[in-house]
């Protein structure tokens, strides 16, 4: 068991943050409990108020490190070019969510939705999302005005994390898994097929 003094601010920060996503990953962000976790580190509740305001706040630093995470899972260039990349960050999408359900669900449960106002830092990881989706429609699009293709990229982006939002679930099984995909290549033929004609 860790002494309060063996850590500075940013390291109990970071101690807090991965004991916390280690129980959210193994039981779900219901089973997150403040006095819990402090136990669990070594401290007093009291010491995980001085580097989190509250429970909401550290659960939005959790959600920021899962966003992060998962934009970095789809910045991985895809090995294919048009259509096919496109249907490939999808499917990247939908594996890191599949393999890390607990982390990934917490983030879009309206249930942990904080009705504080988005600080700028967070809004920053929401917007990077789908980067590598705007590289690969400008791509296929280079003519395309930037506000028009920020419009395409989130209104694409928020229909594949709309049929694993629906769709996906902690125990799904591989013919679950293979209808998923399914779907999710038929809506980025059908939204890709649409915008290159309109545009």
């Amino acid at each position: 068991m860790a002494r309060r003094s063996e850590h500075s601010h940013d390291e109990l920060k970071a101690l807090v943050l991965q004991a916390a996503e280690t129980i959210i990953i193994e039981d779900g962000y219901a089973a997150l409990n403040l006095r819990t976790l402090a136990l669990d580190i070594g401290y007093t509740v009291g010491s995980v108020y001085m580097v989190f305001a509250n429970r909401a706040d550290l659960l939005m630093h959790i959600n920021a490190r899962t966003l992060e995470a998962l934009s970095l899972a789809m910045a991985q260039p895809p090995k294919v070019s048009g259509l096919a990349a496109i249907e490939a960050l999808a499917l990247a999408y939908l594996s890191y969510a599949r393999q890390n359900f607990n982390r990934w669900s917490m983030v879009f449960d309206p249930h942990n939705v904080n009705k504080a106002p988005i600080p700028v830092w967070y809004q920053a990881k929401i917007d990077r999302l789908f980067a590598a989706l705007e590289t690969q429609l400008a791509l296929l699009a280079p003519h395309t005005p930037p506000a028009e293709l920020a419009q395409a990229v989130w209104a694409l982006g928020c229909g594949i994390q709309g049929v694993c939002l629906l769709s996906l679930k902690a125990d799904s099984k591989p013919a679950q898994l293979k209808h998923i995909e399914n779907t999710l290549k038929l809506l980025v033929r059908n939204f890709m097929c649409g915008w290159t004609t309109a545009t």
